[in-house]
C-alpha cells in the first residue's frame, strides 16, 4: 500500500478521502499537547475566550517529549495513550480540530465527533519516540510553559508516518483488523 502525503492544517477534503488504514506522511504544523493541556483549552473554549493558537484545521499530537539533547530540536517524541484526551476532544472537534495522533483505542464519544465534525484519528507507534522524533523539525512552546513536557507545543512534522486509526466516516482500524481473523 502506498503511503499519502498529507499537510495540516488539515482541510475538510483531505480529511473525506482518508480511510481506515491508510498509511500516511504527515508534515506541516501540529501541536503537541496532553491532559492538562486539554482541560485548559476546553476551559477556554467553554468560557468564551480565545486559544492559544487556531483550531480550525488543527492537528494535536498526544506527546510529552523528553528534553533536547545533542543539538535536535526535540528529544524522544513518542505518542501517549489517546483515550486519556476522550472527555475533551468533542468539544475541541466541535470548535474545528480535525486530527489527533496517539495510540491505542477511542471512545465511542469521540468516534462519534469525528463523524459529525469530519475529522480523523492517527496512530503512531509507541515504543518509537526517537526514531519519531527525527520527523519533527522546529518546537516551539506556544503556551502552559508551567506543564513542563505537557506544554502545548508548535511543531513542525516533514513525513511523520501514522496509520489512519479511525477515519470521518466511521470507520475503525481496529475493527477491520478484528474482522480479518
Amino acid at each position: 500500500m502506498a503511503e499519502i502525503e498529507i499537510t495540516c492544517p488539515l482541510s475538510d477534503k483531505s480529511v473525506s478521502r482518508l480511510r481506515a488504514g491508510d498509511q500516511v506522511l504527515i508534515s506541516g504544523t501540529v501541536y503537541g499537547a496532553r491532559d492538562q493541556a486539554h482541560k485548559r483549552l476546553c476551559d477556554l473554549l467553554a468560557a468564551g475566550r480565545d486559544l492559544p493558537f487556531e483550531l480550525q484545521g488543527a492537528v494535536i499530537y498526544y506527546v510529552g517529549p523528553t528534553p533536547a539533547t545533542g543539538g535536535r530540536v526535540i528529544g524522544s517524541a513518542g505518542p501517549t495513550t489517546a483515550s486519556r484526551m476522550d472527555a475533551f476532544t468533542p468539544m475541541l472537534m466541535a470548535a474545528g480540530l480535525k486530527g489527533t495522533i496517539g495510540k491505542g483505542y477511542r471512545g465511542t464519544a469521540v468516534q462519534q465527533a469525528m463523524v459529525e465534525y469530519g475529522a480523523v484519528h492517527f496512530a503512531a507507534m509507541g515504543g518509537f519516540g526517537a526514531l519519531l522524533s527525527r520527523h519533527i523539525t522546529s518546537s516551539a512552546i506556544v503556551a502552559y510553559e508551567d506543564l513542563g513536557t505537557e506544554a502545548i507545543r508548535k511543531l513542525t512534522f516533514e513525513r511523520f508516518p501514522a496509520v489512519v486509526a479511525y477515519d470521518s466516516r466511521g470507520g475503525c482500524v481496529y475493527t477491520s483488523v478484528i474482522e480479518e481473523k
